[in-house]
C-alpha cells in the first residue's frame, strides 16, 4: 500500500511494520515527530506495543536494553544532542548483545546551536558497537529497519542498529512509500527468542562484573559478530529483494563506477543529488561515477577495493570531520586501501557540514576537482568545500 510519508513517519511505519513491542523514547528536533507518530498508532490501537514515557535519552535506551533483555523486540529514535548522551548506553547495548533498532535523524552539534543535516552524530559513535545504516530515501528508511531486525537478531550476531536519515532532506519531506502487507512481513522477519532472557523461572546473570583474563573474550565475540553481519546484510537484502522487490545495492551501492575516470564516495541524501550530477556529466562526455556508502558499521572494505579497480580518483566527501586528520569515512577509505598495489589516487573533501546546501553546482565543481587530479596530481589532501573567506562557493 503506497502512503505520501516523511522520513519520519516511515521510520514510525517501518518500526510498526516490524512489531516492535516496546518503544521508549525522548524527543528532540528533527526526530520528534518519530515518536509522536508511534504515540499516534499504539494509542489508536494499529501499533501493538508498550510504549515507555522516559525522562532523558539515557533512560529511553536503558529501557530498550531491559526490554530486549526480556526477549521483547525493542526501537528508539533520536538525534545529535540526544545521541550522544545516550553514548554510555550505546557501548552496553553491544556489550550485552541487546539487538536494539534505533532511527537517528543526523543532525549538526553544537554549539553553535543548529538542528539542521550533518552527520557528526553519528559519526562520533562509531566505536560503540552498533551497526550504521544511511539512508536516501524514505523507502529505504522503512525497509532499512526491517532488515535491521533480521540481521541484528541473528543468533550469531546480536548486535544493534542505528538506521539514519538526514535532518530535514528525509525527516520532514514527503514521498510515496510502500507499507508492506504484514504477512509478509512476517514471513520474512521472525518473532525475536533469544536462548538467554531474563527470566524468573530460568535465572542467569547479566553484564556482571568480569575479570581480565575474561574481558577481552567478550570484545572479541563483538567483533566476530560484527564482521559476520557483512554477509548477513547481504543475505538479508536478497531476501528482502526477493520477497517485496525492492534492494538498495548492499554494503556500498556502486553507480556507474565501472569505467570512472573518477569517482564520489559519499553517503545519505547527498548520494541521489551526485547521481544526478554524474548524470549530466557523463552526457558532456566526463566519466564520474558514484559509490554510495550505505553501512558504515560494518564498514565496506571489501567493496572499498572492488572500487579501486574500477577507477584511479576517488574523492571521499564527509558530511562531518575528525581532529585528526582525515574525514571519518577517508580514513575507513584510506585504511581500506592501504598495503595494495596501485592504489588510487583519493581526496577527501569536508562539506555540508551544518546543513550547508550540498546543491547540483556544488557537486559538479567537486567533480571537476576531482577529475582535474589525473593532470595535477593530488594537490592537498583534504578540501573544506564552502568555508566563507576560505575559497568558499
Amino acid at each position: 500500500m503506497k502512503i505520501m510519508m516523511t522520513g519520519n513517519y516511515a521510520s514510525a511505519y517501518g518500526a510498526m511494520a516490524a512489531k516492535a513491542e516496546v518503544v521508549a523514547a525522548y524527543p528532540i528536533t528533527p526526530q520528534t515527530s518519530i515518536v509522536e507518530k508511534i504515540a499516534t498508532l499504539v494509542s489508536s490501537g494499529e501499533m501493538k506495543c508498550q510504549y515507555v514515557k522516559v525522562e532523558s535519552e539515557h533512560s529511553a535506551m536503558a529501557a530498550c536494553i531491559s526490554a530486549s533483555q526480556t526477549g521483547a523486540r525493542a526501537y528508539t529514535a533520536s538525534s545529535a544532542h540526544g545521541l550522544t548522551l545516550m553514548h554510555e548506553l550505546l557501548i552496553w547495548a553491544s556489550g550485552a548483545r541487546t539487538p536494539v533498532v534505533m532511527s537517528n535523524v543526523n543532525r549538526a552539534m553544537g554549539p553553535p546551536w543548529s538542528v539542521w543535516a550533518d552527520q557528526h552524530d553519528t559519526m562520533a559513535q562509531r566505536d560503540t558497537g552498533w551497526m550504521q545504516v544511511y539512508c536516501d530515501s524514505n523507502q529505504e528508511v522503512l525497509d532499512s529497519i526491517i532488515m535491521a531486525y533480521k540481521v541484528g537478531e541473528r543468533a550469531d550476531i546480536m548486535l544493534p542498529s542505528m538506521i539514519i536519515e538526514d535532518a530535514f532532506i528525509l525527516s520532514h519531506t514527503m514521498e510515496p512509500v510502500d507499507y508492506p502487507d504484514p504477512e509478509l512481513v512476517e514471513g520474512y522477519l521472525p518473532s525475536f527468542d533469544p536462548r538467554f532472557r531474563l527470566d524468573v523461572d530460568e535465572p542467569y546473570g547479566f553484564g556482571s562484573l568480569v575479570m581480565p583474563n575474561w574481558y577481552m573474550e567478550f570484545r572479541f565475540k563483538i567483533n566476530e559478530a560484527m564482521e559476520k553481519t557483512r554477509g548477513a546484510i547481504l543475505e538479508a537484502e536478497k531476501e528482502f529483494e526477493e520477497t517485496f522487490g525492492r534492494s538498495y545495492g548492499g554494503l556500498m551501492d556502486f553507480y556507474k563506477c565501472e569505467d570512472a575516470d573518477a569517482v564520489l564516495v559519499l553517503a545519505g541524501t547527498v548520494a541521489s543529488t551526485a547521481k544526478h550530477v554524474a548524470d549530466k556529466l557523463r552526457s558532456d562526455g566526463k566519466k564520474v561515477g558514484v559509490a554510495r556508502l550505505r553501512c558504515f558499521r560494518p564498514f565496506p572494505y571489501d567493496e572499498v577495493r572492488q572500487l579501486a579497480k574500477m577507477t584511479n580518483i576517488i574523492g571521499v566527501c564527509d558530511r562531518s570531520y575528525t581532529f585528526g586528520h582525515w574525514g571519518p569515512m577517508a580514513t575507513e577509505v584510506k585504511g581500506a586501501l592501504y598495503g595494495l598495489a596501485d592504489v588510487p589516487t583519493v581526496k577527501n573533501y569536508i562539506m555540508g557540514l551544518g546543513g550547508k546546501d550540498l546543491t547540483p553546482e556544488v557537486l559538479e565543481k567537486v567533480f571537476v576537482k576531482t577529475l582535474q587530479l589525473k593532470d595535477t596530481g593530488l594537490d592537498t589532501e583534504i578540501e573544506w568545500i564552502g568555508v566563507t573567506g576560505h575559497g568558499g562557493w
